[in-house]
């Protein structure tokens, strides 16, 4: 039976993680497969995992009375889902949606947040790991924004 250890171990976000660190994040892993329309989490729920994407497409949006779901950010393999695990109260503050067939690895981030209380160091590079992927995710709820409400008067 093979390890999750060989695919995470490519993913871009975990490069550069010594093999200890790797084995504790593989503890926390599964393997998940969503269908094309299928929402993957949906903004106030539970936020317990988060997610490698290894194949397909997934839309992060923001849902709005008047214009319904708008997409924020289009994620596809090689990136990383989720980051609202990792803060009190551990909810999702957007939707994502598969936009198609989408396989991912799904990490328990209660699991990883108990390892990374152990091990500072692991805590540390995880932190500095989201930290980019949340400046980016603003960044791109930013530009959505500019493009929303830019052109009014």
């Amino acid at each position: 039976m093979r390890t999750l250890e060989p695919i995470l171990a490519e993913h871009p976000f975990l490069e550069g993680l010594d093999s200890r660190q790797l084995q504790f994040i593989v503890g926390c892993a599964m393997n998940v497969r969503f269908n094309a329309g299928e929402h993957i989490f949906r903004e106030g729920g539970s936020a317990e995992h988060f997610f490698f994407i290894r194949e397909g497409k997934v839309a992060v949006e923001i849902s709005t009375p008047e214009r319904g779901p708008i997409v924020i950010e289009t994620l596809g393999p090689g990136e990383v889902l989720g980051w609202s695990w990792l803060y009190p109260p551990y909810r999702w503050y957007f939707d994502a949606r598969a936009i198609e067939m989408t396989r991912a690895i799904a990490i328990d981030g209660k699991c990883l947040r108990g390892k990374c209380e152990k091990d500072h160091d692991l805590g540390y590079e995880i932190l500095k790991r989201f930290a980019k992927v949340i400046i980016n995710r603003l960044q791109a709820a930013r530009i959505q924004l500019l493009d929303l409400y830019g052109s009014r008067p």
